[in-house]
């Protein structure tokens, strides 16, 4: 079975280390609410405000979470220290989509996916099975790896930093994009690649529609 899906807006943000400008100060005014948002969550701000998405259902996607706060909690068992409440409340893979929910006091459905190197696709494939509903829908991926020593353990992803967002919603229409959804030449997140070529592929003046098998 295909559901065709019609990418309303998309947009995708990447680097080999960290991202430098996510209008962060721009975005999220307080300063007391910003401090608290994860690298994750900062990403997935500034894609939904690229999308000009602030309410409804979010999908949301990471293969490997909050590395970032899991490695300050890990560091901190090693060194016998303290954990801070802070990493440990940011460590959930449902971390990104929250502060982005509650920065837009957005109430609706939030489903978050991990699944590898296969979030992508699942993002995609839960996304068309939703979408029947009638209703737009965000789905967002990111990774963020950027942590001391990732150099030892990382042979094979050369941007560190990295976030994708499809505004979507169900459609009858033929599909028109086509891509090839595995290939990743570029060494990005392979959790990310299917999301990523979608996004590469959708032009600004017509309309993307992209079939999703499920």
């Amino acid at each position: 079975m295909t559901i065709n899906l019609e990418i309303l807006s998309s947009s995708f943000i990447y680097d080999q280390k960290q991202i430098i400008d996510l209008k962060t100060k721009e975005l999220v005014p307080k300063m007391v609410t910003r401090r608290r948002l994860t690298r994750s969550a900062k990403i997935a701000v500034y894609l939904a405000s690229q999308v000009s998405f602030t309410n409804g259902r979010i999908i949301y996607g990471s293969s490997f979470g909050e590395i970032p706060a899991t490695a300050h909690i890990l560091k901190s068992i090693k060194d016998k220290e303290g954990i801070s409440p802070t990493h440990f409340q940011n460590s959930v893979y449902n971390t990104a989509a929250s502060y982005l929910s509650m920065l837009y006091n957005n109430k609706q459905e939030i489903t978050t996916i991990s699944s590898g190197d296969h979030t992508a696709q699942n993002i995609l494939k839960s996304g068309a099975i939703k979408a029947l509903d009638g209703d737009t829908l965000l789905l967002i991926g990111t990774e963020t790896l950027d942590i001391e020593n990732i150099e030892q353990v990382n042979s094979c992803i050369d941007f560190l930093e990295c976030g994708v967002a499809l505004k979507v919603k169900v459609t009858h229409q033929k599909a028109n994009i086509q891509c090839d959804l595995k290939q990743n030449t570029q060494n990005f997140p392979n959790s990310l690649i299917d999301m990523l070529n979608i996004a590469k592929s959708c032009k600004q003046d017509k309309i993307n529609i992209v079939g999703i098998q499920i």
